[in-house]
């Protein structure tokens, strides 16, 4: 089977690493990068830390606004299915690269196969509820991270492939806790273990919207821990824009850094008292971790780690946020939900199924 993979950004490559190798052993993967994400820190050090193999083709595409990326995109990758012309088309998330994938496929009428299929926060002013949305529907394959997305995949009557399969990022969480630990990161940074926040912000809800990005640095001004902020390009240019930079940096309770590297940020995760995130990937990283996630948000694509216990949905409300962090003792117990860091084989066999038609409607564990 020839597969054409294609990836843009930081959790995509995170999740292609679980995958790629394996399905190199038995089948022809052409991996296609985007350009979505282009800085060294969140391109390069990804592919070296996690051994992902190297692009056979790079769009080049950066940045700019959602239709210039998914036009771009679209523009630069059908020449290369053209020339490939690969039996199925991969790709994963909810990003500006995964709707142009997708569309891509379709058009030349390529089968899809979409990792991540059926996540939804239910709020459709999200760019990325748009784009996760619309690539299930234009899927052949839909590889799913949990019985929740299973059921919001039959809810919206989408009757082609389905597999459960587990969750691609718990492959990797999983296998590189131990090398996170060892990274040293909490010494280089002065961090004490469990006596400090890691937060992240880049959804365009809390960034874009000069209101909510003032009152998200609000709260980093009034958190009771130190805290470790590594700024996303996006988010560190409507802090700039907004005159909020120089604000945040000169606090003495948060630490802004760059990006981080996978290795760097885990260890960090890992040692954190608590993550204060909007970011899908962060919420199911700290889960995985066994840390408390404040979210904010008013909704969550992982709704089982709100009913768990391990994830509170707390928005933009300092109070909200404040009270959370003074009673952060987590539950007692932490359910498997995520595939138990077996997903990539279980994509692989659900891969192989599909392409000599034993799989239809089925859910695989």
């Amino acid at each position: 089977m020839r597969v054409v993979t294609l990836v843009g950004n930081r959790p995509q490559f995170v999740k292609a690493a679980a995958v790629s190798g394996r399905l190199r052993r038995g089948h022809e993967e052409v991996l296609v990068h985007s350009g979505q994400h282009y800085d060294e820190e969140l391109s390069g050090v990804f592919f070296r830390e996690l051994g992902l193999p190297s692009p056979d083709h790079h769009l080049g595409i950066g940045s700019g606004s959602d239709a210039d990326q998914v036009g771009g995109i679209m523009h630069a990758f059908e020449p290369v299915l053209e020339d490939v012309r690969p039996d199925l088309g991969l790709v994963y998330g909810d990003t500006n690269t995964t709707l142009a994938g997708a569309l891509s496929c379709a058009r030349l009428e390529i089968p899809l196969a979409h990792v991540e299929a059926g996540m939804r926060s239910f709020d459709f002013d999200m760019p990325e509820e748009r784009n996760r949305v619309l690539t299930d529907h234009l899927s052949q394959l839909l590889l799913c991270s949990t019985e929740v997305a299973v059921e919001n995949l039959r809810a919206e009557g989408i009757g082609r492939s389905i597999a459960l399969v587990g969750d691609v990022m718990a492959d990797v969480s999983l296998a590189m806790g131990a090398s996170a630990d060892e990274a040293g990161v909490l010494e280089r940074y002065g961090l004490a273990p469990q006596r400090y926040l890691v937060v992240t912000a880049h959804r365009a809800g809390n960034v874009d919207d000069p209101d909510r990005l003032a009152a998200l640095v609000d709260i980093l001004g009034r958190l009771p821990l130190p805290a470790i902020f590594p700024v996303h390009p996006r988010t560190r240019a409507r802090l700039e824009e907004a005159g909020l930079l120089e604000r945040l940096e000169g606090s003495e309770s948060v630490l802004v850094t760059e990006p981080l590297g996978y290795l760097d940020f885990l260890g960090l995760l890992r040692g954190s008292a608590a993550v204060l995130t909007d970011s899908g990937g962060v919420q199911k990283e700290a889960y995985l971790a066994g840390v408390p996630c404040l979210t904010m948000r008013a909704e969550t694509e992982w709704p089982e780690t709100v009913e768990s216990g391990w994830n509170r949905l707390v928005g933009l409300d300092a109070d909200r946020v404040l009270a959370e962090l003074r009673h952060l003792d987590p539950p007692a117990e932490r359910p498997e939900l995520y595939g138990g860091g077996h997903a990539g084989e279980a994509i692989i066999a659900a891969l192989e199924a599909w392409a000599d038609g034993s799989l239809s409607y089925t859910e695989t564990e």
